[in-house]
């Protein structure tokens, strides 16, 4: 009878630091497990480096499709690097405590960053609408100021909102087992720790997630319609393949960022398990942002003739 009440009570203290539990369920492939995210994150940190460097240094690509491109490039080292190396060092170390403080950090800025990427798809989406739809008035419409504005707006929107949150569910006292299964802070597997009623703290993740994942993604699916229906109407089938070319490469990108992130946050929590958040979350944190630079530039003559360009020199 003591030892349950004293188990009660220890269920009932509060937390005030988790473990990231990450991939410990395969304690032997903790080493292989760390060479494979260390190279990733190079492949990562120079691929999209590669790309933000061109589109700076040629100026064949001064335009604003590259200009958005070499800020999503950028973009993809800022979101791996606030989870990669934190990783990689529970894994060298495995010592995988992190307090609160530094909880809710790694959280602010994944949600930011994530935020950032959706609306940047969908700035990228509305650049392909105009440069499509409307040709002769792209110059006028997507001028030097408008895509700084966009650019910005996409950087600066979600910080206020995704800073609240935050502060909103590290508010929430937590109890029970410190363990997380999961490599990094994020929504679900913390929630999941929370103490007593969290209706309100799911219903306003949803509601953000509807602002930052759906209503980028219901822009993006328009824009979309849009450019095939125009470029169905092309009489020449050069011009017609010259434009789905343009747009596959943004089209393959949004399919894997977004079919991963809406089902991580929008599907119903009954569905949710943490082998399945952690699987997902691996999509849209690591993987996607790995395969972006091939994407684009195997894709892409204009990037792959202005890599050559620099090689040469």
């Amino acid at each position: 009878m003591k030892h349950q009440e004293k188990l009660s009570e220890e269920n009932l203290t509060e937390l005030n630091e988790f473990v990231l539990l990450d991939f410990a369920d395969i304690p032997h492939l903790q080493w292989f497990l760390f060479g494979l995210f260390l190279v990733i994150y190079i492949v990562i940190v120079m691929g999209n480096g590669t790309i933000f460097m061109i589109t700076k240094l040629d100026t064949t690509l001064q335009t604003p499709m590259y200009f958005f491109l070499g800020n999503f490039s950028f973009l993809e080292i800022c979101y791996v690097s606030v989870t990669i190396p934190r990783l990689l060092i529970n894994l060298g170390t495995q010592r995988r405590r992190i307090s609160l403080t530094a909880c809710a950090t790694q959280m602010c800025f994944v949600l930011m960053l994530g935020a950032t990427e959706c609306l940047l798809l969908a700035v990228m989406a509305y650049d392909r609408y105009v440069a499509i739809c409307n040709p002769l008035r792209y110059p006028l419409v997507m001028n030097q100021k408008v895509c700084i504005q966009l650019v910005a707006g996409s950087w600066i929107s979600g910080i206020p909102i995704q800073i609240g949150q935050t502060c909103q569910i590290f508010s929430l006292s937590f109890c029970g087992s410190s363990q997380i299964n999961h490599f990094f802070c994020d929504i679900p597997p913390i929630l999941k720790q929370a103490c007593g009623d969290i209706f309100v703290n799911e219903m306003l993740v949803y509601i953000v997630a509807v602002l930052f994942v759906t209503v980028p993604f219901l822009l993006i699916l328009f824009s979309y319609t849009k450019i095939i229906y125009t470029i169905f109407k092309l009489c020449s089938t050069r011009n017609r393949a010259k434009a789905f070319s343009t747009c596959s490469s943004h089209l393959m990108v949004v399919m894997l960022f977004y079919g991963t992130g809406m089902v991580t946050y929008l599907r119903p929590k009954t569905s949710h398990s943490s082998g399945t958040d952690k699987m997902l979350s691996l999509f849209y944190t690591i993987v996607t942002p790995m395969f972006n630079p091939m994407i684009y530039s195997l894709r892409n003559q204009d990037v792959i003739m202005a890599l050559r360009k620099i090689l040469c020199k």
